[in-house]
């Protein structure tokens, strides 16, 4: 047993034994009135003679409620229940054994003394044990005020929120001080939890955080819906304080909400959205004891879906990446975490026919996931003969190899930049659809697209961009004031590719209802909120213009395209358009061959495969 244990055990005892003999003498005392003189001869003989059994049993009787082994420095209802249930079967067996040892006397001590004893020994034992939690909150008071203390709101009156005010008040560790306490519930008002008193509603957060001058606020709302968080936090960044919050309601189920849980309030929780409702058991059905094979399963995309399939039970899944610490990562990751899983990782790149046939011909995977591509707009504007060479042809060699070796079921990762395209990554992946569209047709393999927007977090999203300049002082650029995209989170977007992999029949392009797009520079303005500064003041905004290419908004679907829906509402399926295919071919085995010769026209040529492209002036 650990020494300082052992001491504060030994004190405890102590201080019982001590407990017991006042508790006793007082219990007497106060019977005749304080005057020692008035109480007879006879009880103080009674008293002493019985006094070491009555200690005996009280630790005996202590020692079988854990009073000794409590963290009397965390102490809370339980242990006051303890404590509570402890005093009265010791103050039970002290009249007992009074009673056994003196039969002889019919009173060998005043009635009112047994009571007594109990309430004193209570009075004692509460003292003792809460008296150390309350001097030891009071030292890390005054050792935190002299360290600057950070001034807290906690937003939510319920368990989660009475969890966290109770962790604050007691630890010694966690260097803050809540000032008060907010919830939507009227009938709360004015009331007191742990001490901090409730201040009001929502309506009074931004009044309340400045007259307390708060610095930080804690969302405790663990169950609370993506559109109520939302709603919480458009105002609480108008405060200026920092934000963080509970990432959910299982973490109050497992009695797991501390400060520690607390998660930094970011852009996601602006957006407002519910998570795709994904058909958990339709995925499990066709993905679990199969062989997958994931390409670019490195980059955002590609690893989530690696970790949801891994959580599957496949029966061997494949990553292909070129970048070899991308694969790196989430091959330790998977590791860790799925030691069972039958898991290879390869260092491939998707434009070379022979590497890829050979890995379909040795692996011969049943579903494969495509996410291998250059994504990055302006980038692809200055090199667009790579963007045909890595996505197009690409997409091609892979999709070849699919349908060489008989692949059950093709997902193709896109994107809604295809949709009348301005730039050459966009028109690139909607030569893409129009492959696995093309090759459905004359494969047994299902071959099957998925289009969604911009994913919040994902290499060279704008939201890693703007954290950057935002922690170096500004100033934020955004290209252009009226800019718009549609966003969704990781998680999102492999539901949908999953749910997609599930629905798929060969030949569809699934769209998500992606809900109300989002105007670049309000993101610009909320990251600054909720990094607590004031956008135009701490940190500049500055517009730099459209870069090539780009649009000021983008579309989910091409008109000629139309809408079918799916047995979940949030996913839609386009109808394919019609297209020459014998003469896309053609010009696919042109572009091949075209493309190696590094043309200057290279957009040109792609301008006639989809003459919904339009070329912007550079």
């Amino acid at each position: 047993m650990n020494a300082k244990i052992m001491i504060r055990r030994i004190y405890l005892v102590c201080y019982d034994v001590a407990a017991v003999a006042l508790a006793s003498y007082l219990a007497l005392l106060v019977r005749f009135d304080f005057q020692p003189n008035h109480v007879p001869p006879q009880y103080l003989t009674v008293l002493w003679a019985t006094i070491w059994m009555s200690i005996l049993g009280t630790i005996v009787v202590f020692s079988v409620f854990r009073l000794y082994s409590s963290l009397w420095s965390y102490a809370g209802t339980t242990e006051m229940m303890y404590v509570v249930s402890a005093c009265i079967i010791d103050a039970l067996l002290n009249t007992v054994l009074i009673l056994l040892n003196h039969r002889e006397q019919a009173y060998p001590l005043p009635r009112s003394y047994y009571m007594l004893y109990g309430l004193f020994l209570l009075a004692f034992t509460v003292g003792g044990r809460f008296g150390y939690r309350f001097l030891r909150m009071v030292r890390g008071r005054a050792s935190g005020d002299r360290a600057i203390r950070r001034n807290v709101m906690i937003i939510g009156a319920g368990s989660a929120g009475s969890a966290l005010i109770k962790e604050i008040v007691s630890s010694q560790q966690v260097n803050k001080q809540v000032v008060g306490v907010i919830d939507d519930d009227n009938t709360k008002k004015g009331t007191f939890i742990h001490g901090v008193r409730v201040l009001g509603t929502r309506a009074d957060i931004v009044e309340q955080a400045q007259a307390l001058e708060v610095d930080e606020i804690m969302i405790a709302l663990p169950s609370a819906s993506a559109r109520q968080i939302k709603e919480i936090v458009d105002i609480c960044k108008e405060t200026g304080c920092e934000l963080k919050r509970l990432p959910g309601i299982y973490q109050l189920v497992n009695g797991d909400v501390s400060v520690s849980k607390l998660k930094e309030v970011d852009v996601n929780d602006l957006l407002g959205r519910e998570p795709v409702d994904v058909d958990l058991d339709a995925i499990m059905g066709y993905v679990s004891g199969k062989v997958i094979l994931v390409t670019g399963g490195g980059g955002s995309i590609g690893s989530e879906l690696c970790r949801q399939i891994a959580s599957h039970q496949p029966k061997q899944l494949i990553i292909v990446d070129i970048y070899e610490n991308n694969a790196y990562s989430i091959q330790q990751e998977l590791l860790h975490s799925y030691p069972q899983l039958d898991l290879v990782v390869l260092i491939a790149s998707v434009r070379n026919t022979r590497r890829m046939d050979d890995i379909f011909a040795l692996y011969r995977p049943e579903i494969v996931y495509h996410a291998a591509a250059h994504k990055h707009v302006p980038l692809m504007e200055e090199s667009p003969n790579e963007a045909v060479k890595n996505n197009v042809l690409g997409t091609w060699k892979v999709v070849q190899a699919a349908d060489k070796y008989q692949v059950r079921r093709f997902v193709m990762i896109s994107t809604d930049k295809a949709v009348n395209p301005t730039n050459i990554m966009g028109a690139s992946k909607r030569v893409c659809e129009m492959i696995v569209q093309t090759y459905n047709n004359r494969s047994q393999t299902e071959f099957v697209a998925v289009r969604f927007g911009n994913v919040l977090g994902s290499n060279g999203s704008v939201i890693p961009l703007f954290k950057k300049q935002i922690e170096q002082g500004g100033p934020v650029t955004v290209t252009h004031p009226d800019i718009i995209r549609y966003f969704m989170t990781i998680p999102e977007a492999v539901s949908l590719v999953l749910q997609a992999g599930a629905y798929a029949k060969g030949g569809e392009i699934f769209v998500l209802d992606m809900g109300e797009p989002v105007k670049i520079l309000d993101l610009a303005k909320n990251l600054i909120l909720l990094s607590g500064h004031k956008p135009g003041e701490d940190i500049q905004i500055e517009f730099t213009g459209l870069r090539p290419g780009e649009k000021l908004y983008e579309e989910m679907l091409m008109e000629e395209e139309g809408l079918q829906h799916t047995k979940n509402q949030l996913i839609h399926i386009g109808k394919p358009i019609e297209l020459d295919e014998d003469r896309f071919m053609e010009q696919l085995h042109r572009l091949k061959e075209y493309v190696l010769e590094e043309p200057d026209d290279i957009r040109s040529y792609i301008q006639d495969m989809v003459p919904t492209y339009s070329i912007q002036n550079r």
